[in-house]
């Protein structure tokens, strides 16, 4: 629709804009749209997901969604080794079965793991009863309590049932590195311009993005670490150890 596509990869909108929006459009279309800088606005429909971690000190957490991908993880794993950087891995079954020996280096080498489904389905398109079980599948490979919807959708019925046994992974900074049709200049600003303290950023290991994430990981990298930064992985003892940011006043 056109007042969805009006708006896709904005990083701002003014509250006038946005309750525009929100008056005018259902919560799916909210959630289909990409924003850069995810509007506080809508992240208060889902107060129950984890969108970031407040925090004043200079922490990032960077995520990688897709994998593990031979033809991309690797260089990623490289790349995170030269600044000491520990990132989040959202990796999905049948890449696992694929890549078993990746699966176990990405944990060898301290990073965390998360359950990002078994063969990426939409949830909007599923129904869910499979949709779960997908996830299941999934699960009996990551041993992990971190789940990130595939798209980042799901119907309401789903999130209440998944909550039971997961904390739902969604992020406050999306780097567009999955989009062919942004520069990767505008896919690295997409990411300097917004990280805060505490922020959770996705990229994603997968052929599709490898050229924007080729230009834009080691960029993002020397940045932050430059401005004193440390990349921190997600897990279960950390977000027990913090008030973790559901909603956003």
């Amino acid at each position: 629709m056109d007042e969805i596509s009006m708006y896709k990869g904005k990083s701002e909108l003014d509250e006038k804009t946005i309750q525009t929006l929100i008056n005018t459009i259902t919560i799916n279309d909210i959630m289909s749209m990409y924003f850069t800088k995810t509007p506080s606005i809508f992240q208060n429909y889902f107060p129950n997901f984890i969108w970031k971690i407040p925090t004043e000190e200079k922490v990032v957490y960077l995520t990688f969604d897709d994998g593990p991908t031979p033809e991309v993880t690797p260089w990623v794993l490289e790349q995170l080794a030269k600044y000491q950087a520990k990132a989040t891995f959202f990796v999905i079954g049948e890449q696992i079965l694929k890549a078993p020996s990746l699966f176990q280096q990405v944990i060898d080498e301290g990073h965390s793991v998360g359950n990002h489904s078994y063969s990426h389905p939409n949830g909007w398109a599923m129904d869910s009863i499979t949709y779960f079980h997908n996830i299941r599948h999934c699960a009996r490979l990551v041993n992990s309590s971190l789940f990130r919807p595939p798209y980042g959708r799901l119907m309401p019925k789903q999130a209440q049932f998944l909550q039971r046994h997961y904390r739902i992974i969604m992020w406050d900074v999306l780097s567009g590195d999955f989009d062919p049709t942004i520069p990767k200049e505008r896919c690295l600003s997409n990411v300097t311009k917004n990280v805060k303290p505490g922020s959770i950023v996705v990229f994603h290991d997968n052929e599709k993005a490898k050229s924007n994430l080729e230009y834009t990981l080691p960029k993002v990298l020397a940045y932050f670490a430059d401005k004193g930064y440390q990349f921190q992985a997600l897990n279960d003892q950390m977000l027990d150890g913090r008030k973790v940011d559901r909603k956003i006043a």
